[in-house]
């Protein structure tokens, strides 16, 4: 099995209506529940960002903000694609990036 790093990019973030972020965050809790042991960390919400390149550092991520992320475990990149394909950050606008950590 290798890991793989899910992030979230763009959507609405979590909504301000307390009724609407309990929904969200059940939808959330649905599908870690379905993808089962191969969900390594839930992950979390990114705040602030900082880009470090050679010779600066700038505020913001590059390549656009990551906003969350999560760990899976899957055979190759193509099972992880498809315990993220229903995931419900899709479905309020946003999109997922699924990157193979690569062992040192």
């Amino acid at each position: 099995m290798s890991k793989f790093l899910v992030t979230y990019h763009g959507g609405a973030g979590m909504p301000a209506s307390e009724k609407v972020r309990r929904q969200a965050m059940a939808a959330f809790g649905a599908w870690a529940a379905a993808t089962g042991k191969a969900l390594v960390d839930p992950g979390a919400p990114l705040g602030e960002a900082k880009t470090v390149s050679v010779g600066s550092v700038t505020d913001g991520a590059a390549q656009g903000p990551a906003t969350g992320y999560s760990v899976l475990d899957a055979a190759d990149i193509d099972s992880a694609v498809d315990l993220v394909r229903d995931h419900p950050f899709v479905t309020r606008g946003g999109s997922l990036q699924v990157s193979q950590a690569v062992a040192p």
